[in-house]
């Protein structure tokens, strides 16, 4: 059997991902999210971004390949932590009903993408699949497409928001009855 290079398994496994998990979003995702008010919504989508501090793995000494270049390595778990906490703090504001809930929607959203592109930008620079990755290589090659599907999501369920239905029950507080 021909050897195939880490690069391209990686490219591979990544736009796989990518496919798979649009896949599911379309069919699967989206129609549930359109029976949901706005912050109901927004919610699910966010909480795929909670577990981002999962890139604090960058920093694990000798869990990976220590040349991969530290202000690489920093920049994506730092990135990825403060895209957690501002998913979290996210959350709690669309279940607060906070006024500022959707503009904090938006910075997080845009932050965690621009975060998102950033890295995949040092990946191609540096070539990122020629290090020993260990446990990263997952998380590149299964949980970052979730979570770019995830990102285009809340960025069009928050352009679509003026028209979102707005008398749909939300089945986080029960039924609604009317008085």
């Amino acid at each position: 059997m021909e050897h195939i290079d880490n690069t391209t398994v990686f490219w591979f496994q990544i736009i796989t991902s990518v496919f798979i998990s649009s896949v599911v979003a379309a069919w699967y995702v989206w129609p549930l999210l359109t029976k949901r008010d706005l912050n109901s919504a927004l919610t699910p989508l966010l909480w795929v971004h909670v577990f981002r501090y999962v890139g604090m793995t960058f920093m694990v000494t000798y869990l990976i390949d220590q040349t991969l270049p530290t202000e690489f390595r920093a920049g994506a778990a730092y990135g990825d932590l403060l895209e957690a906490a501002l998913a979290f703090v996210a959350i709690f504001a669309l279940r607060s009903h906070w006024r500022f809930a959707i503009p904090l929607v938006w910075v997080a959203n845009t932050w965690g993408f621009v975060d998102l592109l950033n890295g995949l930008k040092g990946a191609i620079q540096l070539n990122v699949p020629t290090f020993n990755l260990a446990p990263i290589w997952y998380i590149y090659v299964f949980f970052a497409p979730v979570v770019v599907v995830s990102h285009v999501l809340i960025f069009w369920v928050l352009i679509k928001s003026k028209s979102w239905a707005k008398d749909v029950p939300n089945p986080e507080r029960g039924p609604q009855h009317a008085s």
